[in-house]
């Protein structure tokens, strides 16, 4: 091969290196913070086309994602749970919605997105921990995160109690994994039993190390609690945050234990900037305490581009990128 060939080839290869690269969008700030949505907002989305899904997240300006499970290598007790459910959802898909790992970690790459975290199941962390940590490690997550502790877990104090010991259990097991384990609150364990709020008790008895958190600032605020003490009471333990915004200050009729309760409250979701959460000063808070990740969960949008858009939008007004 002649010299003036080679370089005409190393050129081209240069240039096309540099077209793809450039396609990929990235921050304009890379100190700020990143935007990132929980996948639970666009299931339907990524059920009928999950690259095309991704993509359309990457535009709006989204470099983070959380996904949901179940996902294959869950425990076969959850994957039959999920059956169950599935037909009250309207949807099917969620993990990898009928992807391989690797087709996972090239939409997220090509599309310039990171996966820090994935919500799993209280089933999956006891009996599937290896599988689980080995695909998140794979995507580059540091999060194995349960959304909701089962309603027969929580039934009276006690089981918060041995709920705090099968957590510390867990945390250990992720670590001893390379993982870490993540605890996303609900609106339950809020109102006081007996003098003692579970949620407080929960948080009492778990290990800081091995037991951190992911605040769900909607459900906090329904469960009548003020997240910006929380965060001040936890410093260094809420590592990530749910937003969404209320369109006006509901809480629970109860102690917001079932769907009941939960799924009047619906209709008060709405995008970050048009409810009356002081979004600012929570994410202000939490950031000074710790916080690293921020995911936007707008529970199944019904119109993902324009309401999470919005979401999106907003953050942008609070510095990040």
């Amino acid at each position: 091969m002649h010299v003036d060939q080679l370089n005409r080839r190393s050129i081209l290869a240069a240039s096309l290196a540099f077209g793809a690269a450039a396609c990929v969008p990235r921050a304009t700030n890379p100190g700020a913070s990143k935007i990132g949505v929980q996948l639970f907002s666009l299931p339907k989305m990524l059920e009928q086309d999950f690259a095309g899904a991704i993509a359309m997240l990457s535009k709006l300006g989204v470099r983070e994602i959380e996904m949901f499970g179940p996902y294959e290598f869950s425990d076969p007790q959850q994957i039959e749970n999920w059956a169950k459910v599935v037909p009250s959802l309207g949807f099917s898909g969620s993990g990898f919605f009928g992807r391989t790992l690797t087709d996972v970690k090239m939409i997220m790459r090509d599309n310039g997105m990171t996966v820090p975290s994935m919500h799993t199941d209280i089933y999956t962390l006891q009996s599937r921990m290896g599988p689980l940590a080995e695909a998140a490690k794979a995507l580059g997550a540091s999060y194995v995160t349960l959304p909701a502790i089962p309603d027969e877990f929580r039934k009276n104090l006690d089981g918060y109690r041995r709920t705090a010991d099968l957590f510390n259990d867990i945390g250990e097991s992720a670590a001893k994994n390379g993982v870490k384990f993540g605890y996303h609150n609900h609106g339950y364990g809020l109102k006081a039993i007996d003098g003692t709020v579970p949620l407080d008790l929960l948080l009492e008895r778990t290990d800081p190390s091995k037991v951190l958190l992911e605040m769900d600032v909607f459900w906090t605020v329904a469960g009548g609690a003020d997240p910006v003490s929380y965060l001040k009471k936890h410093s260094g333990r809420y590592r990530m945050l749910h937003l969404k915004d209320m369109k006006t200050i509901r809480t629970f009729s109860g102690d917001g234990g079932g769907a009941d309760q939960w799924i009047p409250l619906f209709d008060s979701m709405t995008h970050l900037g048009d409810g009356a959460i002081d979004i600012r000063s929570i994410i202000a808070t939490a950031k000074a305490h710790g916080a690293e990740h921020f995911f936007v969960e707008q529970d199944r949008a019904a119109d993902p581009k324009a309401q999470l858009g919005a979401s999106v939008d907003y953050l942008k007004t609070l510095g990040f990128a």
